[in-house]
């Protein structure tokens, strides 16, 4: 039950197998394994069972190292979305309590500018702090007897009172992810597994990384996809298995590349985070004939995996997301948790092995999230009468913006930093490549006045680009109830970009 045994295994019995490929450079199970026991044996000299390590990382072969050798140490990782704003960072470094942060040069200033105080920052490029740790052979790791329902990872996701919360996953948690997503691909020691989404997000590291290493396979890692190359990479790396939110898709089915390429060894394109229209897989079908499609569904809190579409009802089970994963149930449940009739419309719970162990110091929004061993997952869902699972709304005005989760509150609140704001509402409007994007209505105070540029250029200093207003209009008052509720529903209506 420990994806570290998975790798000895793998080290043991196939050490020279490739398990990883970036920028041109290969390393086998055996460099892989041997790599993460010195990372291990560094820090289990410092630190005690239960301490958070913190990687910083942009995607890298180095980044998976470093989950499985924080793991052996019997420590917790938690990977840091790179993308937020230091602001964001500063509480999870802050409410984790982490005291180890690992992290790239290029992103040195933003990893630094918190007042966070590590026992020990430890630097991957410039003098190469962490290149100097895995090439120590006089390090000597001393195996540690995990359990399988110990804390592993910390996984931080946003909540709707607009800070973070931070998902526990324990030793039991990841392993039965990874096995189940292996199956439900069917991942084998032949699959080469391209990723250019972050590894610090659960999808590109729970769902695909570590499910191909579990399976044997190889785990190709691009930094960032590309319009430009992610293609031409694709032949090059003789990629099995593709992953990429809807918008992805959509720029790469736009390029001449897709029909002067030969993709040989593709066999399996991944998709998730958001819907993928109708028009857009017949078109991935008709371009790629024999590549196959799976859509994926699931939540940190399920780290992640609840349910998928296979191929074969990719086009006739448009707008589900198909059926419950091996060793996980679903149902549709009321406010009281009770489980409604097919066809009802209620709140998706989910329980199996790869459920969280709850929130992070926040045992509040445990207790709301888990139900006796079920997790409500927050989103209102229905099953058809042929057991297919449909996603009908988001029970907490999420927005999905090119995979990346995005909620209003989060963003008002930055809005409403500027004092020239008396009011503010975001509601996600469609749009073309992202999905979504958050689009912001402002009421001005009296007498004062405000630009969209202002607006943009201050929530670039509290927040990820990704959740910036991509669209502001100015109102003279916000729509509400009798109570004073703000009716976001009939902004919804009229927010066209």
């Amino acid at each position: 039950m420990l994806v570290t045994n998975d790798l000895k295994q793998r080290a043991e019995a196939a050490s020279q197998h490739v398990a990883t490929v970036y920028n041109g450079n290969e390393l086998t199970y055996e460099q892989l394994w041997t790599r993460a026991q010195r990372l291990a044996a560094h820090l289990q000299k410092r630190y005690k069972k239960g301490d958070i390590v913190a990687l910083f990382l942009i995607n890298s072969d180095d980044l998976l190292v470093a989950y499985y050798g924080i793991q052996l140490a019997g420590l917790t990782v938690m990977p840091v979305n790179t993308k937020l704003a230091v602001p964001e960072i500063a509480y999870i470094f802050e409410h984790s309590q982490a005291r180890v942060l690992i992290y790239d040069e290029a992103l040195r200033d933003k990893a630094l500018a918190t007042t966070h105080m590590f026992d020990e920052t430890i630097v991957r490029g410039g003098v190469n702090e962490l290149q100097a740790i895995l090439d120590d052979e006089q390090l000597t790791y001393e195996p540690y007897d995990m359990d399988p329902d110990e804390m592993a990872v910390v996984m931080y996701t946003s909540g709707t009172t607009g800070k973070p919360k931070g998902v526990m996953l324990s030793q039991r948690n990841v392993y039965e992810a990874a096995a189940i997503w292996s199956q439900s691909m069917q991942m084998t020691e032949h699959d080469r597994m391209f990723i250019c989404t972050p590894l610090f997000h659960c999808a590109g590291l729970q769902v695909f990384a570590v499910p191909t290493l579990h399976a044997g396979g190889t785990v190709v890692i691009s930094e960032a996809f590309s319009p430009e190359s992610t293609l031409q990479e694709l032949v090059d790396t003789d990629a099995t298995i593709f992953f990429g939110v809807p918008a992805m898709y959509m720029i790469l089915l736009s390029r001449d590349d897709t029909k002067t390429l030969s993709f040989p060894h593709l066999r399996l394109f991944c998709y998730g985070a958001a819907p993928m229209p109708y028009e857009m897989v017949r078109k991935l079908k008709d371009t790629f004939p024999n590549v196959r499609v799976q859509n994926l569904y699931g939540q940190t809190e399920n780290s992640p995996a609840a349910s998928s579409l296979l191929d074969e009802d990719a086009l006739t089970k448009i707008g589900s997301v198909g059926k419950p994963l091996p060793k996980t149930h679903i149902q549709i449940v009321d406010e009281y948790g009770q489980p409604l009739r097919v066809g009802a419309v209620g709140e998706i719970a989910v329980k199996g092995p790869q459920v969280m162990l709850g929130y992070l110091r926040n045992e509040e929004e445990t207790a709301r999230a888990l139900r006796d061993g079920w997790l409500l997952s927050g989103d209102l869902g229905r099953f058809d009468d042929e057991g297919f699972l449909y996603i009908v709304d988001r029970k907490k005005d999420m927005i999905l913006r090119g995979g990346e989760n995005v909620y209003p509150i989060e963003v008002e609140e930055a809005l409403y930093e500027m004092p020239e704001i008396l009011e503010a509402a975001v509601v996600g409007i469609p749009h073309e490549i992202y999905g979504e994007v958050p689009k912001a209505y402002v009421v001005l105070k009296e007498g004062v006045a405000l630009t969209d540029d202002d607006i943009i250029a201050h929530c670039k200093t509290r927040l990820a680009s990704y959740k910036v207003p991509a669209v502001i209009e100015y109102l003279n008052e916000l729509p509400r109830n009798a109570s004073g509720k703000v009716l976001k529903h009939t902004l919804r209506p009229t927010a066209i970009n």
